[in-house]
């Protein structure tokens, strides 16, 4: 046995004091002699030898009470082997705030019990020690080593966080602080429920620190989410029924039955149903959104899922445009047809300019640009098609008969579009469709019933060959290409190889085909506004506001509980926003100039990295992890305070002592008290 204070053990000089007590009591008395004493005197030694028993068994009772105090006080211990790590100690605990540990244990949440299993570990080490409290949250005033009291304080204003990060990264922030620190001995802890998805050891660990994996364990492990949700069609229109699919996933090992969805939007719920979900499945469900105005409109999904509920809720905002924009740059005049097949429609907005009259700056502002019949593509005009795609828009080329097919070529080269070849007046007959591409998915119940092709009297071969990325929307009866889409980034190139005069093309009288493929081909784009942003995960998000104009403006996000202004900057005139660790709540954000003129909303989800609650086996942990990292096998019983003390020590015994000393303390008073004489 050793101790800790062995200075303290001076005190077993106190013993003296109950000593000198019980001397003092036996003091000689005078004697007095009185008539008839012969029976008082045979009591008086019956008694004397009683009471000199009581009395050395309360002085042994008093002295071993002061002994077991002094030993207490010098804290004696067994020591674990040979090694005793003695000197100030820098120590950094990671507390697991993610919404994963709002899963409970006998009524207590992970992180409470999280924080409640960290006061006992700062409790077990020395006044003099230094601390790191850490969350996922990284933030700046958790990037120092501070006191014990300062530690204990900042547990007390933890609170649950979107943040996930992998453990490796917990490992190397902590390590980051803890080599800040001149103190030879560093210890690290790690308190979590050790997700499967974010549990990785890959990274080795500094090996001057000591880790300590503490696994907290819910008594359940199950939860519903809402996983995502989109649009099938990637522009929303009023009056019409928008389909939004919605992804709702089950984690648990039992099928989850009659869950409630429901839709909130422009101040209405509507129910939508009950899904019924398989054990570890997924379901989709399609809601038809009817929209009755314009304008931005925020809409949340919602389940009812205890007690993880961070992913009941799903936010997410549209834009319903007045009118959807689309730009037809032509040679001479505008083609009667095009402006004839716009204007039937309210809903798009045809603006037809001469090639030599083009605005640059509002390209953007288009949907659909169609190129009718130019007979050169300029190189200034090429490179602005080629951005404008790239960040999204849709091109439509109509070549005229006489085209500078150096031009086109040029053009198309960059793109990786087929080259064009000189004019052929060959007859062709357009025989199959593809219905498969968003162009003409869903027009025709029977795309070859009565359907009226176009035809031509000259058009543009091509060399077709493999290595170029095109689908091929409608096709002649020789195998030959009439229409065709390139992928360019977020957007689409559409050539009719053939020009829309209705000398050499008669698509313009193919209705059926004509129509369908203008509207779709506006609205066709992988570039929809996105309806939804992750919590840790965007760092950017972007508008769809043109800010040409707006350059020297300050943006604001809003709502009714913060406003920010974030990093902001333009790129090819849209205003992109860096959001990182800024936004910590889901929801709705409003997107204000300096006059709180609102200009778009954005909606934030929480992360669902955290929804699986899938957790590591400590048999897995202990697989993956190896030297100076290690899982502490302790229960929720396990006080980590005593377990400090016995894993820097050995078996700590002070508390025994104190226990004896009350014992030898009660067993004094009932001597005195029941112990007659």
């Amino acid at each position: 046995m050793q101790f800790l204070y062995p200075a303290f053990l001076f005190g077993l000089l106190a013993l003296a004091v109950p000593v000198i007590v019980h001397l003092f009591y036996f003091r000689k008395f005078k004697t007095i002699y009185f008539t008839n004493v012969r029976f008082l005197k045979e009591l008086k030694q019956e008694t004397s030898a009683r009471q000199k028993l009581k009395n050395l068994l309360v002085l042994l009772m008093r002295a071993l009470a002061i002994a077991a105090m002094v030993f207490a006080f010098a804290q004696p211990f067994i020591p674990k082997g040979n090694v005793i790590k003695h000197g100030l100690k820098s120590v950094s605990i990671f507390i697991d705030n993610s919404y994963s540990m709002n899963a409970t244990d006998k009524d207590l949440s992970l992180f409470e019990k999280a924080k409640f299993k960290a006061k006992e570990l700062i409790n077990g080490y020395k006044e003099e020690d230094n601390f790191q409290v850490l969350t996922n949250d990284f933030e700046g005033k958790h990037q120092r080593l501070m006191s014990k009291e300062d530690a204990l304080a900042a547990i007390e204003e933890l609170r649950p966080s979107p943040a996930v990060r992998n453990i490796s990264d917990i490992m190397k922030r902590q390590q980051q602080v803890l080599n800040t620190s001149e103190r030879s001995l560093k210890i690290a802890y790690i308190l979590s429920d050790f997700q499967k998805n974010i549990s990785d050891f890959s990274n080795k660990p500094d090996s001057l620190i000591e880790y300590n994996l503490i696994q907290l364990r819910a008594i359940t492990e199950s939860n519903v989410s809402i996983d995502s949700c989109w649009f099938e069609i990637p522009v929303q229109m009023a009056n019409q029924v928008n389909p939004l699919v919605v992804k709702v996933h089950n984690y648990s090992d039992e099928p989850a039955e009659n869950v409630t969805l429901t839709l909130n939007y422009d101040g209405q719920q509507k129910p939508v149903g009950n899904l019924n979900i398989a054990a570890n499945a997924t379901v989709t469900d399609t809601v038809h959104v009817g929209i009755n105005k314009t304008g931005w409109h925020q809409a949340e999904l919602v389940i009812t899922d205890y007690p993880i509920q961070f992913d009941d809720h799903y936010y997410f905002t549209f834009n319903v445009a007045e009118q959807i924009d689309v730009l037809c740059i032509n040679e001479d005049l505008p083609n009667r047809y095009l402006e004839a097949a716009f204007k039937g429609i309210s809903y798009f907005r045809l603006n037809s300019v001469n090639s030599k009259t083009i605005d640059y700056s509002k390209l953007g502002n288009n949907k659909l640009i169609i190129l009718n019949e130019l007979k050169s593509i300029s190189s200034g005009l090429a490179q602005e098609l080629v951005n404008y795609m790239k960040n999204g828009g849709n091109v439509l080329i109509f070549p005229a008969e006489n085209s500078d097919l150096a031009s086109y070529n040029a053009y198309f080269n960059s793109i990786q579009a087929h080259q064009l070849q000189a004019f052929s007046k060959t007859e062709r007959k357009v025989a199959s469709i593809n219905t498969n591409d968003f162009v003409f998915s869903d027009v025709y119940e029977n795309a070859k019933a009565n359907l009226k092709l176009p035809s031509t009297t000259g058009s543009f071969p091509i060399q077709e060959f493999a290595g170029k990325a095109v689908v091929k929307l409608l096709t002649n009866r020789d195998g030959s290409t009439y229409l065709a889409k390139y992928k360019v980034e977020k957007g689409n190139q559409y050539v009719c190889f053939a020009p829309l005069d209705q000398q050499c093309n008669d698509l313009v009288n193919s209705a059926e085909v004509f129509i369908p493929m203008l509207y779709k081909m506006s609205i066709s784009t992988t570039k929809a506004s996105k309806i939804a942003y992750t919590l840790d995960k965007d760092a950017y998000i972007e508008s769809d506001m043109n800010t040409a104009d707006k350059s020297d403006k300050v943006f604001r996000l809003e709502n009714d509980k913060t406003s920010i202004i974030p990093e902001q900057k333009t790129i090819q005139s849209h205003l992109v926003m860096h959001v990182n660790n800024l936004i910590k709540e889901a929801g709705f954000y409003t997107l204000v100039d300096d006059n709180k003129k609102k200009l778009q909303d954005f909606a934030f989800n929480f992360n669902r990295k955290e929804s699986d609650l899938l957790c590591l086996t400590k048999d897995e942990i202990k697989a993956a992890v190896s030297g100076n990292v290690k899982l502490l096998d302790i229960n929720q019983d396990t006080n980590l305070s005593t377990m400090v003390g016995e894993k820097e020590l050995g078996i700590i015994l002070w508390k025994w002592f104190v226990v004896l000393a009350l014992i030898f303390l009660a067993l004094e008073s009932l001597i005195i008290r029941f112990w007659k004489v």
